[in-house]
């Protein structure tokens, strides 16, 4: 039994991917959101166009990848295209994070971070396409799992560097600026380094045999892909309720930090909160991993999504800091596991030499539904600037009122994930 849980060359080489990535996904949730802040502060911009802004380029961001994800997706499928299209997507949002300490207004700084943020969820793709050659069908799950909880404790180590580097600047003789610029080349170092075992070790070992015209065989089998993801219901639908349920928990992760600012939360406190986030995350992820063992992958995805679906309630009537506090906690706990676990789901549904297509499409769902979630509170933040209700003697602001649009979306991802999970375990039996 131990033999069997011993973790491979590759698995390590691809979890430590996610170490790497995920220092930059922790400085886009906590810091950058705050500098953002500042610089558009300086610029005269009030607190809901602040918001509203952010949350425009997160959506300009996930509407990118949405239409390039299966694209490159189909084309990395062909024989000896994943690993290079990978590596150019981790350099594109690698070098975007450096170059974010170049901005000189906050348009700019938005430019570059849609940029940074498209390299990023690029790389996703191709990382998660890899997993069905990584592991095994039985060892999927497992291996999923951990790769989230290694992804969210390591990205702490550089996380921590940034933080100290901040907040004490005036201690090592730097301007908060030079911090952040500091911040941006510790993240791309990080991110770069960790991206080294994968590049060494990986070798695509389900593919389907290039063609004298790869992009153009890439539109055609794209085209086929789509007509075909509607004949297999069991994936369609899976993918339709993938793109309502992780709408909710990207919308959250993406916009948490604004959201507290929006507030007027103290910016020291949420930082650490979020930092208790990745830390509360590391050993629920793997508790997560450990249950799909003994537990159905699908009755764990639910649990999750219940679990989003109160947590969405809680932060309407977020009102000081220890509930932003209390906030970041329940999110950690269930966090990892729905994205670790929706991740090995489709990677056992689908035929592993078409992962990156199928893959891409995962994308576009989530993705597309991100740009829907961070576009829904933007627009619901601004047409309601100004507004408050009365709910239990609590007056809520409206960017709560934008925030609580997300149990829709929760509820709506509940309906469907139980009918797609009902028609894989017919096709299983």
């Amino acid at each position: 039994m131990k033999e069997k849980l011993k973790l491979t060359p590759l698995e390590k080489s691809w979890i430590l991917y996610d170490i790497g990535n995920s220092a930059f996904i922790l400085l886009v949730t906590t810091l950058i959101p705050i500098y953002f802040n500042a610089l558009s502060s300086a610029a005269g911009l009030d607190e809901s166009k602040y918001l509203a802004y952010w949350g425009y380029a997160g959506s300009a961001a996930t509407l990118l990848v949405a239409f390039i994800g299966p694209i490159c997706g189909t084309l990395a499928d062909q024989k000896g295209y994943k690993k290079p299209i990978f590596l150019l997507s981790m350099m594109l949002g690698a070098l975007g994070c450096a170059a974010l300490g170049a901005a000189w207004s906050w348009l700019s700084f938005l430019v570059i971070f849609v940029i940074a943020r498209v390299g990023y969820n690029s790389a996703n793709v191709f990382y998660d396409a890899m997993l069905p050659e990584v592991a095994t069908p039985e060892r999927m799950d497992r291996v999923s799992s951990l790769g989230y909880a290694f992804g969210y404790i390591g990205s702490v180590i550089p996380f921590v560097l940034c933080l100290v580097l901040v907040l004490l600047h005036d201690s090592f003789g730097l301007s908060q600026s030079a911090a952040m610029v500091a911040s941006f080349l510790i993240t791309t170092v990080w991110w770069g380094g960790c991206t080294v075992p994968l590049l060494r070790r990986y070798r695509q070992t389900a593919y389907v045999e290039a063609t004298r015209h790869p992009v153009a065989e890439t539109f055609r089998q794209l085209g086929r892909t789509f007509r075909e993801v509607r004949q297999q219901k069991h994936i369609f639908i899976y993918l339709l309720s993938f793109f309502f349920f992780i709408d909710g928990v990207y919308t959250i992760i993406d916009m948490a930090t604004a959201y507290g600012t929006a507030l007027g939360l103290d910016s020291t406190g949420l930082l650490l909160a979020l930092l208790l986030t990745q830390i509360v995350a590391f050993p629920c992820a793997i508790i997560f991993g450990r249950l799909s063992v003994k537990y159905d992958t699908g009755l764990l995805i639910k649990v999750c999504i219940v679990a989003y679906t109160g947590i969405t309630l809680f932060a309407v009537f977020l009102m000081s800091l220890w509930q932003f506090w209390l906030l970041a906690v329940l999110v950690g706990m269930f966090q990892g596991g729905i994205q670790a676990l929706s991740r090995s789901y489709l990677g056992k549904i689908i035929p592993a030499e078409r992962s990156g297509e199928y893959y891409g499409l995962m994308d576009i769902c989530g993705k597309g539904a991100s740009f829907l979630g961070t576009t829904l509170v933007a627009v619901v933040s601004q047409l309601t600037a100004g507004t408050t209700l009365n709910v239990f003697g609590l007056e809520l602001q409206n960017e709560s009122l934008a925030v609580g649009t997300l149990v829709i979306i929760f509820a709506l991802g509940f309906m469907v994930f139980c009918k797609a999970d009902k028609l894989n375990k017919a096709r299983a039996a």
